[in-house]
């Protein structure tokens, strides 16, 4: 085995390393170790991965209106979800003939522009009375929800699983009633939570677990009526809340106030749970897995992003269940052997393919089903397909490309359409320099407002329905937006304000709180024990190691 080797970037010129386990999961993937940093290539995958970024548009085939992720003057014909799964077109009718004298990408890119794309990526699962959801599938009722399943009742919220009654939230599992919500889990009735566990009829929480009837409290376990820390009677408890409820301007005075005061307690040196040799956040049940983030029951990978069940991967985004040897994919799932695809699903030794399923030994395909020794959408016989294989493989690596995911150039999506935008957010002009393209021309309106936030009732109670046909804008960033019916129901059933800023703003705001995707090193503040943590050198946390964290919050 070879030693560690360390490169620079070719796209951003910082210096990365690969180390010998590296050397060895290419070598045994066939691919060359990569001359990208790998926050280069999660930016890269991301171009594939447009989750928020929604259009109304006509399908190209039953002309009925639809919502999709491609902007209407993007070059694909578009198909909603019904004719895309329908059996009345056929992917191979598609396919054409592999040319030796031209790039392969060059021949990818005109395939991508032929067949059809499905209008929402990834909806799988019936989704009723919830159109405005993307890679979203089994919901009710559910509006603005993203890489989201099994929910009811839901809105404005992303990665979330069995939720009920909740708005605004990211990366949850089995809540009702929850709103400002970041890592809450079998939870109800918590209002701004974060890192929350098994508690209920509480607000302003960090690092709680099986609280009830608690405000303002960090690191709390099994307690009941404490506000910011401190015990307090039933009725004085309940006296204090209703000095704060329902009002905006009491409600931001609390969170202020609760910053501030969470910032005098000692947090963990990342959000893992029953993870063994691990570095990264929100790694729960895996093992031995390095900078990844948001994985459950993953082992011996590097470079993950939300990713469920899978081992032996590097650099996946999303999806990624029941995987075996993926590298450099997204959305890919039920799947063994793949290289640089988006969704391939039910499938193995799948290289470079766009919405596969149950297809194997297919090489530049999209939308293939059941395809066999394909290459471009049309099949061969395996001699052929493997002497082609051979030689597009030659090329991409004399050209630097293969083990790579898709190169900007044939993306669907511009980067501030895309979850890239979300996570490592970039000013135009630096996507431009970095070769990603960028789009001018998103949804949404400026200086339509009816209303001015000073003009919103300060509290919930003097809101009325009417509300709901007035047009907002944020205090933010001064884009417009609207409460629904639903919206404002679920608001003055939990007694909260009206927000004053709008879905995208509040959506940014929770990837801030949850942390970047990003390792610094750190020491423990009690035991100086070395320590990689997602929180930056110059913030002001007071960081603990694992062991220091356990022994002091019981």
């Amino acid at each position: 085995m070879s030693g560690s080797e360390t490169r620079a970037c070719k796209n951003c010129k910082a210096r990365f390393t690969i180390e010998p386990e590296d050397f060895e999961f290419y070598e045994k993937m066939g691919a060359p170790a990569p001359n990208i940093c790998p926050q280069c290539r999660f930016k890269r995958r991301s171009l594939f991965r447009n989750e928020r970024t929604l259009y109304q548009c006509s399908c190209s085939k039953c002309k009925k209106p639809i919502i999709s992720v491609y902007h209407e003057k993007s070059p694909y014909t578009v198909y909603c979800l019904e004719c895309f799964d329908g059996d009345s077109w056929d992917p191979l009718s598609y396919g054409v003939e592999y040319d030796r004298s031209r790039p392969f990408f060059e021949q990818m890119d005109e395939l991508l522009r032929r067949v059809p794309k499905k209008a929402l990526l990834m909806s799988q699962g019936t989704n009723i009375n919830s159109d405005y959801t993307n890679t979203a599938g089994h919901n009710k009722n559910c509006y603005l929800v993203f890489n989201t399943s099994f929910c009811e009742d839901t809105m404005y919220s992303r990665g979330l699983k069995d939720c009920r009654d909740t708005v605004d939230a990211y990366f949850g599992l089995n809540m009702e009633r929850c709103y400002e919500a970041v890592n809450v889990q079998q939870s109800s009735g918590v209002v701004f939570g974060h890192n929350v566990s098994g508690c209920l009829d509480s607000s302003f929480l960090l690092n709680c677990a099986d609280c009830t009837n608690c405000f303002g409290c960090v690191n709390l376990r099994h307690k009941n009526y404490y506000w910011f820390n401190e015990p307090l009677s039933k009725e004085e408890y309940e006296k204090r809340l209703a000095e704060v409820r329902g009002s905006a301007t009491k409600t931001a005075e609390m969170r202020k106030k609760f910053e501030a005061f969470a910032l005098t307690f000692p947090h963990r040196e990342n959000n893992n749970l029953k993870s063994e040799d691990c570095t990264g956040d929100y790694l729960f049940s895996s093992k031995n897995l390095t900078d990844c983030y948001e994985v459950t029951n993953g082992e011996n990978c590097k470079y993950m992003f939300s990713s469920k069940v899978i081992k032996d991967s590097y650099d996946t985004l999303g999806y990624g269940y029941e995987c075996e040897l993926l590298l450099d994919c997204a959305a890919t799932g039920y799947a063994n052997r793949v290289i640089g695809s988006y969704w391939v699903e039910n499938g193995h030794d799948n290289e470079y393919c766009f919405f596969t399923f149950s297809s194997e030994f297919c090489f530049g395909c999209d939308g293939l089903k059941k395809g066999k020794f394909c290459i471009l959408n049309k099949q061969y016989d395996e001699p052929t397909y493997r002497a082609l294989r051979t030689h597009i493989i030659d090329e991409l690596k004399k050209s630097g490309e293969y083990g790579l995911f898709f190169p900007p150039a044939i993306a669907p999506f511009a980067y501030n359409e895309t979850v890239g935008q979300d996570y490592f957010p970039m000013t135009k002009e630096l996507a431009l320099s970095q070769g990603f393209r960028w789009q001018d021309d998103l949804p949404g309106t400026r200086g339509k407002e009816t209303i001015e936030p000073e003009q919103i009732p300060d509290n919930i109670t003097d809101v009325q329905d009417s509300i709901t046909k007035e047009v907002l804008v944020c205090a933010n960033c001064k884009r417009n937006y609207k409460i629904t019916p639903q919206e404002l129901s679920f608001y003055q059933k939990l007694v909260l304000p009206v927000p004053r800023r709008c879905f995208n703003c509040r959506h940014v705001d929770r990837i801030s709180r949850r942390g970047p995707m990003q390792l610094f090193d750190r020491t423990c503040a009690k035991c100086s024990k070395a320590i990689k943590t997602t929180f930056a050198p110059e913030r002001p946390e007071i960081l603990y190691c694992e062991q220091c964290y356990q022994a002091e919050v019981v």
